[in-house]
């Protein structure tokens, strides 16, 4: 018997793992193993139908909104589909479609189901004007400047456009473009980026709109909103066709389910060859006015269903496991596999994660394993083949010494990793190190990849950053199969990434827990590098975005003598990180000034208002005491509104509060 704190634990599992897939773009389960858990969640609200409230995962799409863009409400709610993975699931929904219909001739669309972002594009007498996220259904992220750089969204519609337009679509990134980018990252000792849709969606949320532009990204369209001049979705698709919106693969009519499946296999046995990421069909009713009929049901379409295609999976043998050491001293297991064909590569290695996951699965060298690709592209164990187990093998412990530096390895207190704590001894930290110095996120050195940046290290002539602004042509050309042009290159490329972002070279620096988003934040906040460096811990604490970890991490970093000695010597050798223009909100009404949030914001989420507040100079506080100068209400407002009026503090509507901003 489920109880009601199980069915809470089990919504906030739900949520952890939208968070991880939507937000972080790091998927943490399959999507098969994420419906499992939200049937069960369901059939629990099904049998405690008085236990559902507003913040159940089945209540709501689950993309949250990053805080980085203005946030704009959708006319019409962005929506789910309904996930089914057999026949007998999709013949479930046929016969529900017969029934809320009242007949059994019913024509059916169906179409690709892209791995992308999903994207409402608007269009004003037929030129683009606006693109928003998903979001959470209600209402997205404004990423307009980004959506303008896809090269094959149309800035123009073709002739006979209504004077206003909204079509939805995904956005995605090719297996081209994303094969090409990895491939640079791996010669460059980079990570490799997990899979399409995430490198999609983690370009979107990019600040920089040339950035955008540099990962080349796609768009397909799917459906346009209040359109009751057209009678089905066949002929919408049509439509958009004509308008020049792009639709990616094959899309068909069918009217019985021999059809349906016909076109299923069809679309299965092309999908290696397609030139994006596909992760199934979807069936939809065409006839647009069956479909508001039957309207929605919680955050999916009661009129269409997704159906999923099975992960590809092959097996194989564990050969060996090794460990590699990251730049922070992280050891990670590495399986390594016997060559296998599967998703249209073939696989050698896998990662095993950590040594709990090895544990878990119970992963043994000289082991039969199923191999599947994460999201289709990254090589993970999925499970060990038992029966076919080797009398010999023995379970697999993580080494007591580092193998790179032979130092003893700890597990912190709280931590699933494993260390090497001898941060400047450990030559795979250093190499590791100089890497992500060098990487597309740091400096973005061209042409000095990981075997190129090792025989530099071997030859004496790198042991960090700094040094590799003191190399010579002479030095250079003393590294194997490097001639004059090869020489020339990389030492050109050395010397333009000296003009580099604040936001970049902080990036470069490796410092713990700062990533992009952190240092873009605190450029933005700061201006220059002896800004950042200077703030206190109550003024980075004071900023939107830093943490208490992240604060820690900033002021040791810089409190330490040998980060500071190396940042001079890179600033001696010429790097010069753009200063970046602050924005001033020097007496503004909210500076010095505490704010409580109460109620559902119908123009702002809880963190873009958050934000706005604390740009301005004000705090943000969870109760309301003496000590609060406003109270922002949103629609039902709770006992926090009640407080505020006894104490006489000023209630602000969401007018009022626009007003003051």
């Amino acid at each position: 018997m489920t109880t009601y704190e199980e069915y809470k634990r089990l919504c906030e599992e739900i949520w952890e793992y939208n968070y991880h897939y939507y937000v972080e773009n790091v998927p943490q389960i399959s999507d098969y193993e994420f419906d499992v858990l939200l049937k069960a969640l369901e059939a629990i609200e099904k049998e405690h139908p008085g236990w559902i409230y507003p913040g159940s995962p089945t209540q709501r799409v689950g993309e949250i909104a990053s805080g980085r863009f203005p946030v704009i409400a959708h006319k019409v709610p962005m929506l789910s589909l309904a996930n089914t993975y057999s026949q007998e699931e999709v013949e479930e929904f046929l016969k529900r479609m017969e029934k809320l219909l009242h007949t059994p001739e019913i024509l059916y669309e169906t179409e690709l189901k892209m791995d992308g972002i999903a994207i409402s594009v608007h269009y004003e007498e037929g030129i683009f004007v606006r693109a928003v996220t998903r979001g959470n259904g209600e209402e997205g992220e404004d990423v307009t400047q980004n959506v303008r750089t896809i090269a094959s969204l149309p800035l123009q519609l073709r002739a006979s456009y209504p004077s206003k337009l909204e079509v939805r679509g995904e956005v995605y990134m090719s297996k081209e473009v994303f094969a090409k980018i990895n491939e640079k990252n791996q010669s460059e000792g980079k990570p490799l980026l997990a899979n399409p849709r995430n490198a999609a969606g983690g370009a979107l949320k990019l600040l920089n709109p040339q950035e955008v532009a540099k990962r080349a990204l796609s768009i397909s369209f799917y459906a346009m909103v209040d359109t009751d001049e057209i009678g089905s979705q066949y002929q919408a698709l049509k439509q958009l066709q004509k308008w020049g919106l792009p639709i990616a693969g094959e899309y068909r009519k069918c009217a019985t389910i021999a059809e349906l499946w016909k076109f299923a296999e069809e679309v299965e046995k092309k999908r290696p060859s397609l030139p994006f990421e596909i992760d199934g069909i979807v069936i939809k009713v065409d006839d647009l006015k069956d479909q508001k009929k039957l309207g929605v049901t919680g955050k999916n379409y009661r009129w269409a269903v997704a159906y999923k295609f099975a992960a590809e999976r092959a097996e194989t043998t564990i050969r060996e496991i090794t460990v590699q050491v990251g730049r922070t001293g992280v050891l990670t297991p590495v399986a390594e596999l016997e060559p296998v064909f599967v998703a249209g590569s073939t696989i050698s290695r896998a990662t095993l994660h950590n040594e709990d996951e090895v544990k878990r699965k119970d992963i043994r060298v000289g082991d039969f394993v199923f191999i599947e690709k994460g999201g289709d592209v990254i090589p993970k164990v999925v499970e060990v083949n038992f029966p076919k187990r080797p009398q010999e093998t023995h379970p697999w412990r993580m080494p007591e010494e580092c193998p790179a530096c032979g130092t003893k390895v700890v597990r912190l207190e709280n931590e699933v990793a494993h260390r090497c704590l001898n941060r400047e001894g450990c030559p795979a930290q250093g190499l590791k190190r100089l890497l992500f110095f060098a990487g597309k996120g740091g400096m973005d050195i061209d042409h000095l990849g990981e075997k190129i940046l090792l025989q530099l290290v071997e030859k004496g002539f790198v042991t960090r950053p700094s040094d590799l602004y003191s190399l010579t042509a002479e030095q250079v050309s003393q590294l194997k199969n490097f001639k004059e042009k090869a020489v020339q290159n990389l030492l050109e490329s050395i010397e333009v990434s000296k003009d580099v972002t604040l936001s970049r070279f902080m990036m470069a620096l490796g410092i713990p827990f700062v990533g992009s988003e952190t240092a873009e934040i605190l450029a933005a906040r700061s201006g220059t590098l002896e800004r950042v460096a200077q703030l206190s811990e109550e003024e980075l604490l004071a900023i939107d975005g830093i943490g208490p970890k992240v604060a820690e991490a900033l002021l040791t970093y810089f409190a330490d003598e040998e980060n500071k000695e190396e940042i001079l010597r890179l600033l001696k050798a010429g790097v010069t990180p753009r200063h970046q223009e602050i924005q001033s909100f020097e007496g503004h009404p909210f500076e010095g000034k505490t704010f409580v949030l109460t109620g559902a914001l119908q123009n702002y989420t809880r963190d873009s208002a958050s934000s706005l507040i604390k740009e301005r100079g004000g705090k943000v506080s969870s109760s309301v005491s003496k000590s609060t100068h406003y109270l922002l209400v949103g629609d039902n407002p709770g006992s926090k509104y009640d407080k505020a009026l006894k104490l006489g503090i000023h209630i602000l509507s969401e007018e009022e509060f626009a007003s003051l901003l």
